[in-house]
């Protein structure tokens, strides 16, 4: 069995920042790419931020320059650290990983259950 929790999420004022933690746990060989979505009120699920096994980042337009997406192997890991918060960025923030268990030679998406943000005016 595979686990990816959230945490961090919380109330801050416009212009605050927050940092989002996320942490994949049990019968883990290896995991490849792991990823921030957000859904914000009225929309769909969209990409935040990836971040590969060796470190390479990429970001949606409007994180880019905000937001920065780090990653611990060691741990199975990832952080997104926001800054310049704005109320657009209310939402429930999901880490997404692609793991590979043992024994198995290819790996598979699995979701945490979000952590709320919530961007006051």
């Amino acid at each position: 069995q595979v686990q990816v929790v959230e945490s961090g999420g919380g109330l801050v004022q416009a212009g605050g920042s927050l940092r989002l933690s996320c942490t994949a746990s049990g019968s883990i060989s290896r995991i490849e790419i792991m990823n921030w979505f957000r859904q914000t009120p009225g929309k769909q699920r969209e990409l935040v931020a990836t971040i590969t096994r060796r470190g390479s980042t990429d970001y949606s337009g409007f994180a880019r320059g905000r937001f920065a997406i780090t990653r611990d192997n060691a741990r199975n890991r990832i952080d997104l650290q926001m800054n310049s918060l704005k109320p657009e960025d209310t939402g429930v923030y999901y880490c997404n990983a692609d793991i590979t268990m043992p024994g198995q030679s290819y790996g598979k998406y699995y979701w945490g259950p979000g952590t709320q943000v919530t961007v006051s005016s």
